[in-house]
């Protein structure tokens, strides 16, 4: 691969923000497609990669391959300390950085592998409805708590440049149920995301991998 990166994703997908953070590091990359909720013939290729058979997963430089969103993000901003996308350690953002990044992976992320397919729990259309409805609930519930604790200290969540956590929640807050469900439950963070969605050096990438299509807030 001649030193670069590969990533496995998708338009739309937990790819999205790996993808805009190897942009404003400046790192070459390459993405191989794989929509791996859309048909098994895909989730079976991802599988020869991952075991999860999930995006993304990165191949770095070295080889080795890093799953998991935001361990991803996480080490691309500790490898490359000069784009200057997470407080380094022993910086007073840095416990909040981890306790955020972790809870939008582990709070809010984390439901969509049952909302994407409700049958994965469920063989009841009722039910599955249910399933749609308590999912959009709780993670309403979660930008909530988010929005209480976390006052933006800039343009950005962690300060006046943008971080790999502001790509995060800018690409998971598009996700059902959606902007408008973010806005209401989190109006102090809508902000920080719109500085994301018009981060100058992201309008190529938003254009290609998550464009803002009419009704895209929801």
């Amino acid at each position: 691969m001649g030193g670069d990166y590969r990533v496995y994703g998708a338009a739309g997908s937990g790819s999205v923000p790996v993808e805009a953070a190897l942009t404003l590091i400046g790192a070459p990359y390459d993405v191989v497609e794989r929509a791996t909720w859309k048909d098994g013939a895909q989730a079976q290729a991802m599988a020869a990669v991952n075991p999860m058979r999930q995006v993304p997963a990165l191949v770095l430089p070295s080889g080795e391959l890093l799953t998991e969103s935001a361990a991803i993000l996480m080490h691309l901003a500790e490898a490359h300390p000069d784009a200057r996308l997470a407080p380094v350690v022993g910086a007073p953002m840095r416990p909040a950085y981890l306790r955020w990044m972790s809870f939008i992976s582990a709070q809010v992320y984390a439901l969509f592998w049952i909302r994407d397919d409700p049958s994965r729990l469920t063989d009841d259309p009722a039910q599955a409805a249910a399933i749609k409805a308590r999912t959009a609930q709780r993670i309403a519930d979660c930008w909530r708590i988010m929005g209480e604790q976390v006052q933006p200290a800039g343009r950005f969540l962690l300060g006046d440049e943008i971080g790999v956590l502001d790509l995060y929640l800018a690409v998971v807050s598009r996700w059902g149920p959606r902007r408008k469900a973010f806005y209401a439950a989190a109006p102090n963070l809508a902000a920080p995301v719109r500085a994301v969605d018009a981060e100058p050096r992201l309008a190529a990438l938003w254009a290609e991998r998550f464009p803002f299509t009419e009704g895209w807030e929801g």
